[in-house]
């Protein structure tokens, strides 16, 4: 079902101003110069029925003249009545049928009007292309890690080294805010290399403590520990051959670090409660959010084992660095999420607002945010600008404006509300306000609000 443009706020209001202020109608022509169903002229109603008539090829001159820019242009017809347009880019819409015949003699526009009624029609053309389904532009550039999704120039740099990487057998540090993919790129590096066919385990070392990690990563012998009833392998061992993904490295004790080291010298280690070295054939990859460099110079983490797994480094961009790439992960993310069936499109309002949010938890929390819009849309066919979370669309800053703009922005806003309410009734509108009808006018003439 096509769009229907005239439910849109910024329309409905702009259209109301423009008829109010200067008796004009504000009306949707499509791209080829159909479509137009509404009139600011009653010589215009009857010679936009003729195909080939001269109003048709002015309207259509028109639309053509403002796709090309980036703002409103005011166009002279034939008949010296004006256009203003805007072009509205994305999908195609429709309005409702209602074309009334407007007054015979057209207004006479100075400078000044004509600059307010580009505003207008900006404005509501701004609103119609945000309430398009968001286009996402396909890449041409291609890579063979299918599970890195986009094409920003950090990622590209990222994508660069990792064709190297995979090719050897050194330990890896991978560096990053938490939510960026750490673990991602260890898979590529493990799924793309020479242990593709091994055992690839994973391991976070903030997750236990001390006993509990070390049991986990070296195994342990029965009667080590009281419930240690049989012998366990750990998962060094169970790594053996393939890769090994040690995650949030920093959070190691001292005492694991000093084991660990070991690992990555010898190749051997020792089970809790053991007696005898075990020897492994494993690739690390390491990963941390702290900088570990750091964390050596104030003697939180061994220098010999920094050493030893920052062998080759790979930094990960956090989402705020690669902000061209949220439309694709977007995209990316609506597709995983709908397994079965067409996702459902994002609506340019929903995309801007979360291109415009700063997404502490990268992509983590993006892929969080999708998620729950998907629920709330419940089968929709589209996500919008009101199913963004309150966390995502708050954090979407304007602009920054001289203080006395905003301020006359919002005194224009409720003096025009208050006598839209009140059909143009000045009295009635400065009693809302709480002013004097004098004063109205007054703040009417200095902010440029024409007395009809």
């Amino acid at each position: 079902m096509a769009l229907t443009f005239d439910t849109l706020a910024e329309v409905a209001l702009s259209r109301d101003l423009l008829r109010r202020w200067w008796g004009l109608e504000l009306g949707l022509l499509a791209a080829n110069g159909d479509g137009y169903d509404r009139t600011s002229h009653a010589t215009c109603d009857t010679l936009m029925k003729v195909p080939n008539g001269l109003c048709a090829g002015s309207m259509r001159e028109a639309a053509a003249l403002a796709a090309k820019t980036k703002g409103a242009i005011v166009h002279r017809c034939h008949a010296g009545l004006t256009i203003v347009a805007a072009a509205v880019r994305g999908g195609a819409g429709k309005v409702a049928n209602e074309a009334p015949a407007m007054a015979a003699v057209p207004p006479q526009l100075d400078d000044t009007a004509l600059a307010r009624i580009c505003d207008l029609v900006n404005a509501a053309a701004a609103a119609c292309e945000r309430a398009q389904p968001a286009i996402i532009p396909p890449t041409t550039w291609t890579h063979p890690f299918n599970e890195i999704v986009g094409d920003a120039p950090a990622v590209r740099e990222v994508v660069k080294l990792l064709t190297k990487v995979v090719k050897s057998e050194a330990t890896v540090l991978v560096h990053g805010e938490s939510g960026t993919g750490k673990e991602l790129i260890a898979r590529a590096i493990h799924y793309h290399g020479p242990r593709g066919k091994k055992p690839f385990v994973v391991q976070n070392c903030s997750a236990f403590n001390d006993n509990l990690l070390e049991s986990a990563l070296f195994g342990h012998q029965r009667g080590a520990f009281t419930g240690a009833v049989k012998d366990q392998k750990g998962l060094f061992e169970t790594a053996d051959g393939g890769t090994f993904f040690l995650d949030e490295i920093g959070d190691m004790s001292a005492a694991l670090q000093v084991k660990l080291l070991r690992v990555l010298q010898e190749g051997t280690f020792m089970p809790v409660g053991g007696t005898k070295p075990v020897r492994v054939d494993v690739r690390i990859v390491a990963a941390s959010h702290k900088d570990l460099q750091t964390m050596v110079q104030h003697k939180q983490f061994r220098e010999d084992l920094f050493y030893r797994v920052n062998v080759l480094k790979i930094t990960v961009p956090p989402l705020r660095e690669r902000v061209a790439d949220i439309p694709r992960l977007v995209n990316h993310f609506l597709k995983k999420h709908t397994p079965n069936g067409t996702p459902p499109r994002l609506s340019a309002g929903a995309l801007a607002r979360i291109v415009a949010y700063p997404w502490p938890g990268n992509i983590r929390e993006l892929e969080n945010e999708i998620e729950r819009m998907l629920v709330l849309a419940a089968g929709a066919t589209e996500l919008t600008a009101s199913m963004v979370s309150t966390r995502v669309a708050g954090a979407a800053i304007a602009p920054p404006r001289p203080l006395r703009d905003v301020v006359d922005i919002a005194e224009a806003d409720a003096i025009v509300h208050a006598l839209g309410r009140h059909v143009g009734d000045r009295d009635a509108a400065a009693a809302e306000l709480g002013i004097s009808p004098a004063y109205l006018d007054a703040r009417r003439g200095a902010l440029g609000l024409r007395s009809e």
